[in-house]
């Protein structure tokens, strides 16, 4: 194993005194034909995560959930083994190490079946984790609410089902009936698989209710013509730090990962008076488990749902690239496909972490791209470019949206009720007539049912631009 120390006092999170939760070794195992290869989807070359990065990532992880990582490493690989996932060799090593460094908690960074970890809690002596365990373990500390809670119980015990072994053995061959006669009964495997997927069924019950919940709560907000923009990115990639700065927010903001877990929606006025819901979600991380993405997917359909996209990077990370692929890949699975442009922002954070001439190359680099490509440089910290981020948000919702002229009677009450809730009234005009002269703003679909309403009166700014000469 290649060991890698940290400095506490260097870290990027470290546990506070007290809240140890044990101490932990960290192993960043890789195949060398993965490194050696070149990754290439069609023409398009996929930049991959350095086996460096991967085991930063893990040691936050671990951090996370104020594991005392004493020492981490990586472990490179000719090849996977079925029975331990690493070498022989490497099982023995890594044992010595965790006799003196008198760990009782191992992290694999990989995905290892329940074989494998068996195999190595028995080597080892110590509780084995691998990464979908430890993000499901940040996931249960993060959830503060009662459907986050849920979400995660629900992911936690699809995970442990397939993790059922043979524990119970001096109760595998339980008798039915009375006497000796009966057949057999229960196993305790099958005993706990089955309670298992008893409750798996009445949280999916409870998410579904949840899901009808959130429906309401959105079909209520389509009344109200607000559009949505939705906060998507890698985790640690300030997306809450940059929600917290638009909106006077107090989300929780740290420096680690997966620090905001439940989604929290703000209303926020952009500089030309347009009036959006701005939706801050949980981070993405490379090899998400897809439990976890079925389980969240309730909270993830505000993304969904969503009018716009913003894409926070972490543009001063050298593996920014490999980490906006990771989010591309989950909005994916989650059947979003949204392009540059109309439907997404890509927004290039934590440009405060850079020197003068990469910022410069930054820049350069964003102003030769198409308009409705080029990212937006911000820094969520000191507020750098959010002004500009704000006018672009504004830009492109406005192009999605229709402006029209409209004309009541000072006497239609209820017509200018019906506007204020299915449009955006910009501004209202007493003409020489006694009659109103009203200005709206909405999505096509309530512009159109506006036309039907009004129509004797209606009229397209856009349209009656373009017609003049």
């Amino acid at each position: 194993m290649e060991p890698r120390r940290f400095d506490s006092q260097h870290d990027r999170l470290h546990p506070q005194a007290g809240s140890e939760t044990g101490r932990a070794l960290v192993i960043e195992p890789y195949t060398r034909s993965l490194i050696a290869a070149d990754a290439v989807r069609g023409k398009r070359r996929l930049p991959l995560h350095t086996p460096d990065a991967c085991l930063d990532e893990a040691v936050g992880l671990a951090r996370a959930i104020d594991l005392n990582v004493v020492s981490s490493g990586i472990v490179p690989l000719p090849s996977i083994r079925p029975t331990t996932y690493i070498g022989k060799g490497k099982v023995e090593e890594i044992a010595g190490v965790i006799k003196s460094e008198k760990a009782g908690i191992v992290v694999m960074d990989c995905a290892l079946s329940p074989v494998q970890q068996r195999n190595l809690e028995t080597a080892w002596g110590a509780k084995v984790l691998d990464r979908t365990g430890l993000i499901l373990e940040i996931f249960g500390r993060r959830a503060r609410t009662r459907e986050g809670a849920l979400q995660v119980e629900l992911a936690h015990l699809t995970y442990q089902k397939s993790r059922l072994v043979r524990s119970w053995t001096h109760l595998e061959r339980q008798r039915g009936g009375f006497g000796f006669l009966g057949g057999p009964g229960e196993t305790q495997i099958e005993s706990d698989r089955r309670l298992i997927e008893e409750r798996i069924a009445r949280i999916e019950a409870e998410l579904e209710r949840v899901k009808r919940t959130r429906k309401l709560h959105r079909d209520s907000r389509k009344r109200v013509p607000y559009p949505i923009a939705a906060l998507v990115g890698y985790t640690n990639a300030g997306k809450s730090t940059l929600f917290n700065r638009m909106t006077q927010a107090s989300v929780l903001s740290a420096d680690m990962l997966f620090s905001t877990l439940d989604p929290t929606l703000r209303a926020l006025a952009l500089p030309g008076g347009l009036r959006i819901i701005l939706s801050d979600t949980v981070g993405f991380i490379a090899d998400l488990p897809t439990s976890l993405i079925a389980a969240f997917r309730a909270t993830l359909e505000e993304v969904v749902e969503a009018d716009l996209i913003l894409h926070v990077r972490d543009i001063s990370r050298e593996d920014t690239e490999a980490q906006a692929l990771d989010v591309e890949a989950v909005l994916c699975q989650l059947g979003i496909a949204p392009e540059h442009g109309a439907g997404l922002i890509e927004i290039w954070n934590k440009i405060d972490q850079l020197g003068t001439a990469a910022r410069a190359r930054l820049h350069n680099l964003a102003a030769r791209r198409l308009a409705e490509r080029r990212p937006v440089l911000v820094s969520a910290l000191s507020g750098e470019g959010l002004d500009t981020l704000l006018m672009e948000i504004e830009t492109r919702l406005a192009a999605r949206r229709v402006e029209l002229d409209l004309v009541l009677a000072a006497s239609d009450g209820a017509g200018l009720s019906w506007l204020h809730r299915h449009t955006e009234v910009m501004r209202k005009t007493l003409r020489d007539d006694g009659r109103v002269l009203v200005r709206v703003r909405a999505d096509a679909a309530n512009a159109e049912k506006a036309r039907a309403r009004f129509a004797s009166t209606a009229t397209d700014r856009k349209a009656a631009a373009a017609a003049r000469p």
